[in-house]
């Protein structure tokens, strides 16, 4: 095992580290660093996510790796939504293979060895309004929006036209049920969150067809 790998499974408690965990636990040279990393990819030890970011491979691993923790530390701020979110939340039916992502930042995407991850921007008021705080049974966090609040950035990032819950539940196969768990209050926390007039439209269109 080279001996980046055999310091990062002992010291850090998650499979992913970034290039500052590195300098931590090897300080002195960066050409040193920098050949230790070189070697442990090219060993199939390590693998790169992206620039200073790194991941153990599967053989090394204390913990299985979240692609939700590890989205928030590929590009952030940012937290779940859309697509991804509203499948995890099981309020549409397929499987999404894209890790999609809201960001405060300019819209990325990024191609690694763990999968595909998505980043699109959505203007608001409050960025984690309307987001939650999870955490899996191997103790990894990531930040997911609620279906709602998945919901309402898939209608801006898709320019959807919608006036009421009608149309997603058509477009997305999502269940009239599935809409109960919504309040009033999260919907005004929402309404006042967002600019854009086509969310806004929405948001209303919403509240008036679940009657809140």
């Amino acid at each position: 095992m080279n001996k980046l790998t055999e310091k990062v499974f002992e010291c850090v408690p998650r499979s992913d580290f970034t290039s500052l965990e590195v300098a931590a636990l090897f300080p002195g040279s960066k050409d040193r660093r920098s050949s230790l990393v070189k070697r442990a990819i090219a060993n199939g030890e390590i693998i790169h996510i992206r620039r200073g970011l790194y991941c153990l491979c599967s053989k090394y691993r204390k913990r299985p790796v979240s692609l939700y923790c590890l989205a928030q530390r590929i590009y952030g701020p940012s937290y779940i939504s859309l697509e991804s979110a509203l499948s995890r939340h099981r309020w549409i039916p397929e499987a999404v293979h894209t890790i999609t992502s809201v960001s405060v930042n300019k819209s990325r995407e990024f191609e690694t060895p763990l999968g595909v991850f998505s980043y699109t921007r959505v203007p608001q008021k409050v960025f984690y309004e309307s987001v939650e705080r999870l955490s899996d049974d191997a103790g990894n966090i990531s930040l997911m929006a609620s279906p709602v609040k998945s919901l309402v950035d898939y209608v801006y990032v898709h320019k959807k036209e919608w006036s009421g819950i009608e149309p997603a539940i058509e477009s997305l196969r999502i269940d009239h049920e599935e809409f109960e768990s919504a309040t009033g209050e999260q919907l005004d926390a929402l309404m006042a969150n967002y600019r854009s007039r086509r969310v806004r439209r929405f948001i209303e269109g919403m509240m008036r067809d679940l009657k809140l």
